[in-house]
């Protein structure tokens, strides 16, 4: 299987960085090809901007999602985004490694999404969509690091349950694209907790890992 991790934490001591490291670990002791892009390490840019294309369709006025099909259709986007595109098509699997921060991604995350999953290349919205989406019978899954606990992630909890915080990740630009999205793997706390829960968190995601072919996708 190839995979390909999308990890985007700034220290590379964090908790969200080891839970990287785990599974480019785990992926290549059990025969997987693994590409990291470590978007902080790479100084990934997450804004979509005019330099974005080797040329335009349209020099008078600028229209990303009309750049982008255009660059689709005629090989025109620069070298950074097509390496990533890349990485994409190649992969079987798609691991997003990340905090969960106000409720989604870090920028430069949500920038990679913005100009990797292209019009034209990722989707087209008269046609490939979710069942027909571009990536379908490919994987993919959050690992993610929350600060606060668990509870507090519930339809009771101060913050409300979070699988329908994750719904517009999970849904809305996961499965918009065909990806089979599989159930998140989530550390809670764990800024806060103690190295024997980091540790126990640690072996559950192997664990989780392991099962990977077992788990049902969420839609």
């Amino acid at each position: 299987m190839n995979v390909l991790i999308l990890h985007a934490h700034s220290e590379p001591k964090s908790f969200t960085s080891a839970l990287k490291d785990i599974a480019v670990e785990f992926f290549r002791d059990n025969g997987n090809e693994v590409i990291v892009s470590d978007l902080y390490a790479m100084n990934f840019n997450p804004v979509g901007v005019q330099s974005d294309f080797k040329s335009r369709v349209n020099p008078e006025y600028f229209s990303y999602l009309k750049e982008q099909m255009n660059a689709h259709l005629n090989n025109l986007f620069v070298e950074d985004l097509k390496a990533e595109m890349e990485k994409l098509k190649w992969a079987d699997f798609l691991l997003i490694n990340t905090p969960l921060w106000w409720s989604s991604f870090p920028a430069i995350l949500k920038g990679w999404f913005d100009r990797v999953f292209a019009l034209g290349f990722a989707y087209h919205p008269r046609e490939k969509l979710y069942e027909t989406g571009v990536f379908r019978g490919k994987k993919t899954m959050l690992c993610l690091t929350a600060g606060a606990s668990e509870s507090a992630y519930t339809d009771s909890g101060a913050n409300g349950d979070i699988m329908k915080i994750l719904y517009h990740i999970h849904h809305g630009l996961l499965y918009y694209v065909g990806l089979d999205v599989l159930p998140p793997f989530i550390a809670w706390r764990a800024h806060l907790e103690s190295r024997e829960t980091l540790e126990k968190y640690i072996e559950n995601y192997k664990s989780y890992l392991a099962d990977l072919n077992n788990l049902k996708p969420i839609f």
